[in-house]
């Protein structure tokens, strides 16, 4: 794996995403090779929060911290095991993204001198969490967030209690926004919604300029819905906070299935159910469906072009 700090691998000839994976649809036909990175683009996944209770999957590879360790030079997200290799590998193959897990039994940190504490990374991804954080983890997470960094929040629809502890992704990731040290008082500008939508296609709002609806690895134009939620806006509490994409029938401070704000230095992405991070591949036993693939959505261009956004 490439260390923190080192230059990155560069390809020696152009990356089309069209190449990326070997199952299902490419992220699109349309996607365009990203720029090389001036620097390394570091991205911690969290493990340490049950991500794999039940029949998630949600790691990019089952070594951890490095997923590097299953396979160093990946060709097709096979080549690494998670329901989250693809957007894994789609990363690790640009050459400008350096990735490592927070395995099971470790906790979040800020400042510290651990190899996966978050003074180390760009941008935290939280793919379903389903157990609470703890007050020292919640201060560090938003430390994070407040000195530069970059936060992906992704929730499943409510009740989603895969390791039946009593708490679901919807109460795990309200309770880091509103019960912590930090700032309690509606630090991000939303609040996700008690909600499990059935199935759906939310539609991305026109704005040619956002960087997320049209980045580097495509154009964002719908997502999918299959048993998810969605965040009600505040632009009251946080000025920045914006709606990507929306369930159908909604606009404006309601509906929000895909959000962005800011916080200090740092930027929040919000994405309202596991399914589309899903490629329908992973640990034996699981029960998984290919929602990055999805024809009728741009999950893979969404996933990709956030990711860049919030690490950038």
């Amino acid at each position: 794996m490439l260390g923190l700090g080192t230059s990155p691998r560069r390809l020696t000839t152009a990356l089309t995403v069209l190449g990326l994976l070997t199952t299902g649809a490419a992220v699109q036909a349309s996607t365009a090779t990203p720029a090389a990175a001036a620097t390394t683009h570091r991205v911690l996944f969290d493990n340490a929060h049950a991500e794999t209770a039940g029949n998630a999957d949600w790691i990019v590879s089952t070594s951890q911290p490095d997923p590097t360790d299953e396979d160093s030079s990946p060709s097709s997200e096979t080549d690494w095991t998670g329901a989250l290799s693809s957007w894994g590998v789609a990363l690790q193959q640009t050459g400008d993204y350096s990735l490592d897990t927070l395995p099971s039994g470790s906790s979040l940190a800020y400042g510290g001198s651990s190899a996966t504490d978050l003074s180390n990374f760009d941008t935290l991804v939280l793919p379903e969490p389903n157990t609470l954080f703890t007050t020292a983890e919640k201060t560090a997470i938003m430390n994070f967030v407040k000195n530069g960094g970059g936060l992906f929040m992704i929730s499943d629809h409510t009740g989603a209690d895969r390791n039946n502890d009593g708490e679901d992704a919807v109460e795990i990731l309200n309770d880091l926004m509103t019960n912590n040290s930090v700032d309690s008082d509606d630090p991000f500008g939303f609040s996700i919604d008690s909600l499990s939508i059935s199935s759906g296609y939310p539609a991305a709002i026109s704005d040619s300029s956002d960087a997320i609806l049209h980045g580097s690895f495509g154009t964002v134009t719908k997502s999918l819905i299959a048993s998810g939620t969605t965040a009600t806006l505040a632009p009251g509490d946080n000025s920045n906070v914006k709606g990507l994409l929306y369930r159908s029938g909604y606009s404006g401070n309601t509906g929000a299935f895909f959000a962005t704000s800011t916080y200090g230095s740092g930027k929040i992405a919000f994405w309202g159910d596991s399914s589309p991070i899903d490629d329908g591949t992973g640990q034996s036993g699981n029960t998984l469906y290919d929602g990055w693939n999805d024809t009728g959505a741009t999950n893979a261009a969404l996933a990709l072009n956030a990711t860049e956004w919030l690490s950038s």
